[in-house]
C-alpha cells in the first residue's frame, strides 16, 4: 500500500499555482520526438559515415614539395567532427553549427565530387542531412512542449526562491575545460618542438636524391624502406609504402648517421592525438558550463510559471522524477532530471548563529541524530535503505524537452524544512524508449511485491522450493566464459610479461562472474536457504534473515549472524529482459524467496539432501582456465 505523499506547507506554495493535472500532462507527453528522431540513430549514422570516409577515401600522397607534417587546420576540424555526435545528444543547437562545418570541410576535401561516384562519400552528407532533420523536429516539438506547460500553468509567474538565487552553474565544467586545455596547449608544444627540431638539424644536414631499391616488413609488421643514395643503403620506417613504388626517386635528408625520408621528416602523431582529444575535451567541457551558466542565470533573472506537482527521487540513480499533481500513485511519470540541492547563503549564516546559541544541552538528541544519520548510511552501503517518499513539490519554470527548472519540497515526512533544488542535467520527458525511463507501471524498480500477490503467483505444495540460472543468465555466462579464454589466450600470446601479475586478480573476477551466471542456486527448504554461489554453498537459516531484495543485477540476503550479506551477482541481465518485456527472473526469485522468509506457511516441509544444494563451478573452471593457459603455451 503506497504511503500518502509528503505535504508540503501551504505558505511555500505561491497563491494560485495551479496543480498539472494528468490530462495536461499527457498532452505535454503526446509532445514528444518520433523515434525516428532519437539521437542515437543520428549519432550511429555520423559515427558510421564518418569511419566508412576516413577509412575509404585516399589520402594525399606525401611528397618532399608537400612533406607529411603536424596539419593544425586538419585537427581542428576532427575536433569539430569528434564533438559533433557528442553535441547531437546534449546540445542540438551547437551540433547544427558542427554539422555546417563538417559539411564545408567536407566540400573543401573534395567529397562532395566524389560522392556522385563513390558510396562511401556520399554517406556523411545523407547522415548529416538526417541528423539536421532530426534536430529541428526536436526543437520544434520541445517548443510546443513548452507553450504546453504555459497553458497549464495559466497567467501566475513567480521569482525563484531565495536559496536558488545563489545557485550556480558551470563551475566544475569551467575547472575540467581549463586542465584539459592545459593538456592539449602541452601536447602542441611538444608536437611543435618534434617539428622544430627535425627543422633545426635538417637546415645543417645534406639533402640527397636516392633510389628505391626495396620494401619490406620487419618482425613488428613495420614497412621498412630500403633507399641507395651516395653509393650507401638507408633503411627508413614509412607509414605510407604505396607512396614510394620501386625504382621511384625519393629525397632524403642525412646527417652522419641520421636520415629521413624528405616527405615523412618526423612523427609527432602521438602528441597531436593528445591534442586531439584534450582539445575536444576541453570545448566540450566550456560548452557544457557555458550552456549551465546561462540557462541557470535566465531562470534567475525573470518571474517564472510555477505547477504543482508530485516528485521523487529515484532508488537507482538518483534522478528526480516529476508526477502529475492527480497521481498520488506515483503511476505515470512525467519527466526527469538529475538535481543538486541549493542553499541560501544568508540562511545558512542565520541557522548557523541560532546553531551556536542552542548547542548547550542538546547534546543526547545530537547523539540520537548521529545514530540516525549513522544507521541511514549503512543502510544505503548494504543496499537495505528504504526508498525515497512521493513528495509534493512546486515546480519553477516551464518544462520542456532540454530545460532548465527548480523544484521546492520537503525532503521528507521528519524533515520539516523545504529544500529547493535545481536541475544540473536537461529536463528528459518520461516516454517509453531507449535512455533511462520511468519503471513500467510507473513503479521503481526497487518497490516490492505484497507477500500475499507473491504467493498467489506460487505452485502450492510442501516440496522443495528451487531456484536457478536460467536460460539468460547462461547465455551471459557463456559469452564472459569466451570472453575469459580469449584474454588467456591474448596475455599469454604476448610472452612473459608485467601484465602476467595482473592475470590472477583479474581472473578471480571474471571466473567468479562466469561461475554465478552459470550455476547459481537457491534451495529452499524446511530450515532455511541453500544458496549456491561461484566458490561454496552457503546454509541461511530462516531465522537469520532479514532481508531479501534484488540489487544491481544480483540477489542480496541480509543476515543478522554477523558475517555480512549473502550476495549473488550477476545473476543474468535483469534490465535486457525488461526490454524484451518479461518479469526479470532474478527479481521474481528474490520476491519469493522474501514471501517464504515473511510467511512461514509457505515453506516446505522437507529438508534438502545434498544431491539438492548445489555445487559451486569456480574451482573446476580455475582448472579449465589453467588447462586453457597451458595449451595456448604449448601451441606457441
Amino acid at each position: 500500500m503506497n504511503s500518502p505523499p509528503v505535504p508540503l506547507p501551504a505558505e511555500h506554495i505561491p497563491p494560485d499555482t495551479a496543480d498539472w493535472r494528468t490530462p495536461d500532462a499527457e498532452r505535454w507527453l503526446a509532445a514528444v520526438p518520433a523515434r525516428w528522431a532519437y539521437p542515437l540513430w543520428a549519432v550511429v549514422a555520423l559515427v558510421v559515415s564518418m569511419v566508412w570516409y576516413i577509412a575509404e577515401s585516399p589520402l594525399a600522397p606525401c611528397t618532399s614539395a608537400e612533406p607529411c607534417g603536424t596539419d593544425w587546420s586538419g585537427l581542428g576540424m576532427m575536433v569539430v567532427l569528434v564533438l559533433t555526435p557528442y553535441w547531437v545528444w546534449r546540445q542540438p543547437r551547437l551540433a547544427l553549427a558542427g554539422l555546417a562545418a563538417g559539411l564545408v570541410g567536407f566540400a573543401e576535401d573534395g567529397g562532395f565530387t566524389e560522392s556522385f561516384g563513390e558510396p562511401y562519400a556520399l554517406a556523411y552528407p545523407v547522415a548529416a542531412a538526417f541528423t539536421t532533420a532530426g534536430i529541428v523536429h526536436r526543437l520544434t516539438l520541445a517548443g510546443r512542449q513548452r507553450a504546453l506547460a504555459l497553458e497549464a500553468a495559466g497567467p501566475v509567474a513567480q521569482p525563484l526562491p531565495a536559496a536558488a538565487l545563489t545557485f550556480r552553474r558551470g563551475r566544475f565544467s569551467f575547472a575540467l575545460a581549463a586542465l584539459m586545455l592545459a593538456v592539449a596547449g602541452f601536447g602542441s608544444w611538444q608536437a611543435q618542438q618534434v617539428a622544430d627540431a627535425y627543422e633545426e638539424r635538417a637546415a645543417g644536414a645534406t639533402h640527397l636524391s636516392g633510389l628505391v631499391v626495396a620494401q619490406e616488413q620487419d618482425d613488428d609488421g613495420i614497412d621498412i624502406l630500403k633507399v641507395e643514395a651516395d653509393e650507401r643503403t638507408h633503411r627508413f620506417e614509412t607509414d605510407f609504402p604505396e607512396s614510394f613504388p620501386l625504382d621511384s626517386q625519393v629525397d632524403i635528408v642525412v646527417d652522419g648517421d641520421w636520415a629521413v625520408l624528405a616527405a615523412e621528416p618526423y612523427d609527432a602523431f602521438g602528441w597531436e592525438l593528445l591534442v586531439l582529444g584534450a582539445a575536444a575535451a576541453a570545448l566540450a567541457f566550456f560548452a557544457n558550463g557555458v550552456d549551465g551558466r546561462t540557462r541557470s542565470a535566465r531562470l534567475r533573472r525573470r518571474t517564472l510559471p510555477v505547477l504543482r506537482v508530485l516528485v521523487r527521487e529515484g532508488h537507482e540513480d538518483g534522478r528526480t522524477w516529476v508526477f502529475a499533481a492527480d497521481d498520488p500513485g506515483a503511476l505515470r511519470p512525467i519527466l526527469h532530471f538529475h538535481s543538486l540541492l541549493a542553499t541560501d547563503e544568508d540562511a545558512d549564516e542565520e541557522e548557523g548563529e541560532k546553531g551556536k546559541e542552542s548547542e548547550q544541552g542538546n547534546e543526547s538528541d545530537d547523539g540520537e541524530a548521529d545514530a540516525v544519520h549513522l544507521t541511514r548510511i549503512r543502510q544505503i552501503l548494504t543496499g537495505d535503505d528504504p526508498p525515497p517518499p512521493l513528495r509534493e513539490a512546486v515546480l519553477y519554470g516551464a518544462p520542456y524537452a532540454g530545460a532548465e527548472v527548480a523544484i521546492a519540497a520537503r525532503a521528507d515526512v521528519d524533515e520539516p524544512e523545504v529544500l529547493v533544488e535545481c536541475s544540473v542535467t536537461a529536463v528528459k520527458p518520461a516516454v517509453p524508449g531507449l535512455p533511462a525511463r520511468g519503471p513500467k507501471s510507473g513503479q521503481r524498480k526497487s518497490e516490492r511485491r505484497s507477500v500475499e500477490e507473491v504467493a498467489a503467483t506460487m505452485k502450492p505444495g510442501p516440496g522443495l522450493r528451487v531456484w536457478k540460472a536460467h536460460g539468460l543468465a547462461r547465455a551471459v555466462g557463456l559469452c564472459l566464459l569466451v570472453v575469459q579464454g580469449g584474454g588467456i589466450w591474448a596475455t599469454v600470446d604476448d610472452g612473459p610479461s608485467w601484465v602476467w601479475l595482473c592475470l590472477p586478480v583479474v581472473l578471480s573476477w571474471m571466473i567468479s562472474a562466469v561461475a554465478t551466471t552459470l550455476t547459481w542456486r537457491i534451495t529452499a527448504d524446511r530450515d532455511g536457504l541453500w544458496v549456491t554461489g561461484a566458490w561454496r554453498v552457503r546454509r541461511v537459516e530462516w531465522d537469520a534473515i532479514t532481508a531479501v531484495r534484488h540489487h544491481e543485477d544480483g540477489i542480496r540476503i541480509g543476515t543478522g549472524t554477523g558475517h555480512g550479506n549473502v550476495d549473488l551477482a550477476p545473476t543474468g541481465w535483469a534490465w535486457l529482459e525488461r526490454r524484451l518485456g518479461r518479469e526479470p527472473y532474478a527479481v521474481r526469485t528474490a520476491d519469493e524467496v522474501r514471501a517464504l522468509h515473511l510467511d512461514p506457511e509457505l515453506r516446505p516441509a522437507e529438508e534438502a539432501p545434498t544431491s539438492r544444494q548445489g555445487m559451486p563451478a569456480g574451482p573446476p573452471l580455475v582448472a579449465l582456465s589453467v588447462l586453457w593457459g597451458a595449451a595456448v603455451l604449448l601451441l606457441l
